[in-house]
């Protein structure tokens, strides 16, 4: 426990320097206020002030973590509520909640003679372009066909079948996020957005709110050749 309370510690120290010169920094950026760039500095300004804010409110949470590691009784259940986020962050635990079923297959169209089917079909790009819109709209967990999506995960085009983390997937596409149902349905059907396009060329784009939802966890391998943990000794360089 003296080990764990000692890696708490050095956190705390290393995010209480951040906040200083969060707040240096904040100062300064008031006092030199160039009036050519004052847009530019208000935002930046702004910016600052957010991610002083985040740091405070991640320091008060350290600090409840510490303390309740100190006191003994609640350590050992301290440490496993900690665990059980880290992997919910990580996505490999499943989740369930409020979100949104997007329903995604090729056009029914019936192709003429002398027209791209390759315009009439779900492509990788398509999928990307779905997720990577459920994302700004503040997804916390996505899956496309089972298939949970990570930082990690790559869709990719093989062939005449699309991949989602190795797994070939075909049509029709199941995907689920959980998030504000609202406003992650709102973001796909905003006019211009992904909805629209896929719609112009026939293709079946449809998305449902729903109350609760499951969500696989991730259970392929994940693998760092070239990524380490940095070590605690070096957070106060």
């Amino acid at each position: 426990m003296k080990r764990g309370q000692i890696s708490l510690a050095i956190v705390l120290l290393f995010l209480g320097m951040m906040i200083a010169v969060q707040v240096r920094t904040t100062k300064q950026v008031e006092q030199n206020v160039p009036s050519a760039r004052i847009q530019e500095l208000t935002t930046r300004l702004k910016e600052v002030k957010e991610e002083r804010d985040s740091l405070i409110i991640e320091v008060a949470d350290l600090r409840t973590k510490l303390n309740k590691v100190t006191a003994g009784g609640n350590a050992g259940q301290a440490i496993r509520d900690e665990l059980a986020k880290s992997r919910m962050q990580a996505g490999v635990l499943p989740v369930q909640g409020n979100g949104v079923e997007v329903k995604l297959d090729d056009s029914p169209k019936q192709i003429q003679p002398g027209e791209d089917p390759n315009l009439y079909i779900l492509h990788e790009e398509d999928l990307l372009k779905v997720v990577n819109e459920l994302r700004a709209g503040g997804a916390e967990a996505i899956s496309i066909n089972g298939q949970r999506i990570l930082a990690t995960s790559e869709i990719r085009c093989a062939g005449n079948t699309i991949l989602v983390n190795t797994k070939k997937i075909v049509p029709p596409i199941i995907i689920l996020a959980t998030g504000n149902p609202d406003t992650l349905k709102s973001g796909l059907e905003i006019k211009g957005g992904i909805f629209e396009q896929l719609k112009y060329w026939g293709l079946v784009a449809l998305v449902d709110i729903k109350d609760n939802i499951t969500i696989p966890g991730y259970t392929g391998p994940v693998t760092f050749n070239y990524t380490r943990v940095l070590d605690d000794s070096s957070l106060g360089e």
